[in-house]
């Protein structure tokens, strides 16, 4: 039987080009680039997992004691997780790895369910699995299903009544650094500062927490998480299947209703000061520097978002990086997108992120004023959102181009607002102005005015116009002398 402390069984991709299977505290070893499952969501969590596997056995007791264990040690790795094997068994009479201690009675379901993307009973009934799918698996190989369980707690959608959402909600939006120098340097950058725990904390070792009257799990007392964050366990589950395989997961409802926590590795925001902190959630489609605020960028004087403690003490330990910003986007229980992106780690004094988050709400107020604008050439809903979208890829290149500027100290700001006035009336006349001399007078005077109206505010005027120039920084030009036409 696995043991997932103990056994390879983790695929992973060396520098050159070759493809091994490890053990946990083989990923120190020198030449490992990065976990190599099948699936991104599965990469993503194994990455989560290694990250929680490090916490749970040997964390830095603090940034003076990371910077000195910076260097990768396989053998006192595979030392002080040698404790933990009794823990880690995925099939067998005793604890089993993320699944209740005791036996759970009922017909197993297929072993699709691990996966997110897959077709619930009722979907493939009604045959409406059009973006999701059903009878991918019909069995799985024990390491294939350690990864797809963990994933599956880790990342727990909504699942009917009772079925718990992981302690992220479903879905969760996952931010680590990444050093960029294989997969030992990536695991040990986003490794909190703590203490060792001990087998006993982990929610499969001892009954389960029911929830079904209602009774939440919060962290331990003066804490926001503890080595359980990695290793929640929402959903009642038990693998039915044995060496050759997992044929069938058996599940029941009323798992830990986890509250108050905050994974090391989620960003969180809050409605207003004293509320409740809630981790945020990947939005569908692209990840751009639209979606920074909050993710990769600190709102300015902001009390109600905090990016991720990964993030955060990164900024103490220092170095140059990257960010991996990954998660399911879901509607409820639907899967709509998986968002896997790299960004850049933002390194830059107080006033310098100011001004940053300033040429990113500069940008969101023309887009709001270019989808305003579009009311008189298009319907409201999906297509002037896909304008919106439109816009903010067309402008990324030269965001990330005078991000440069800010770095060196520069003020871009007045560039970065000809640039958002060239997108938006190019944009705008894109779609206005083919075939705008056979349209009716109404429909022409209607589309002059908004393209006046949108030229306008990146001359100040207006609500968008004002806010634009306020976020950038710049005093509006004085009415009357400088509005200059498109």
């Amino acid at each position: 039987m696995l043991n997932l402390i103990e056994a390879p069984w983790i695929p992973v991709l060396c520098e050159d080009g070759s493809r091994h299977v490890v053990a946990p505290w083989q990923i120190a070893e020198p030449g490992i680039l990065r976990p190599d499952w099948p699936r991104p969501d599965l990469n993503l969590a194994c990455y989560e997992l290694l990250i929680g596997l490090v916490f749970l056995a040997d964390p830095p007791a603090n940034n003076g004691d990371w910077q000195r264990r910076f260097a990768p040690d396989p053998d006192r790795l595979k030392e002080k997780l040698a404790r933990f094997a009794v823990a880690f068994d995925l099939l067998g009479d005793g604890p089993r790895f993320l699944q209740d201690l005791a036996p759970l009675d009922g017909t197993p379901n297929p072993v699709d369910m691990l996966f997110i993307d897959s077709a619930g009973a009722n979907t493939a009934k009604n045959n409406a699995d059009l973006m999701v799918h059903r009878d991918r698996y019909g069995m799985l190989d024990l390491p294939l299903a350690a990864m797809a369980l963990y994933t599956f707690q880790a990342h727990a959608p909504s699942g009917g009544a009772g079925n718990r959402t992981s302690m992220r909600g479903g879905g969760p939006l996952v931010t680590m650094v990444d050093p960029g120098d294989g997969l030992w340097s990536l695991v040990w950058a986003n490794v909190p500062c703590g203490r060792s725990s001990d087998p006993d904390i982990l929610p499969w070792m001892k009954p389960t927490r029911l929830s079904e009257k209602g009774q939440k799990s919060h962290p331990p007392e003066g804490q926001v998480f503890s080595a359980e964050a990695f290793f929640g366990m929402p959903r009642r589950l038990r693998l039915v299947g044995s060496g050759a395989g997992i044929e069938g997961v058996i599940q029941k409802p009323w798992g830990a209703h986890y509250a108050s926590w905050k994974h090391p590795l989620s960003p969180y925001y809050r409605l207003k000061a004293g509320a409740e902190w809630l981790p945020k959630h990947p939005r569908p489609g692209r990840f751009g520097y639209r979606n920074w605020l909050g993710v990769i960028a600190r709102e300015a004087g902001s009390e109600n978002s905090e990016l991720s403690l990964s993030l955060r003490d990164w900024g103490q330990r220092g170095g140059e990086a990257s960010v991996i910003v990954a998660g399911w986007a879901m509607d409820n229980m639907k899967p709509r997108d998986f968002v896997l992106s790299v960004q850049p780690f933002l390194d830059l004094p107080i006033a310098a992120e100011d001004m940053l988050v300033g040429l990113i709400l500069a940008a969101d107020a023309a887009a709001v004023a270019l989808r305003g604008a579009l009311a008189a050439v298009l319907s409201e809903g999906d297509a002037r959102e896909a304008a919106r979208e439109a816009f903010f890829a067309a402008t990324e290149g030269m965001f990330l181009d005078h991000l440069q500027t800010v770095k060196a100290g520069g003020s871009p700001c007045a560039d970065w607002l000809n640039d958002l006035r060239r997108q938006a009336l190019s944009q705008f006349d894109a779609l206005a102005m083919p075939g705008l001399d056979r349209r009716e007078s109404d429909r022409i005077r209607e589309i002059v005015e908004a393209r006046k109206t949108l030229s306008g505010c990146f001359a100040g005027y207006g609500k968008q116009g004002k806010a634009l120039f306020q976020h950038l920084g710049m005093e509006p030009p004085v009415r009357g002398n400088t509005r200059k036409s498109a």
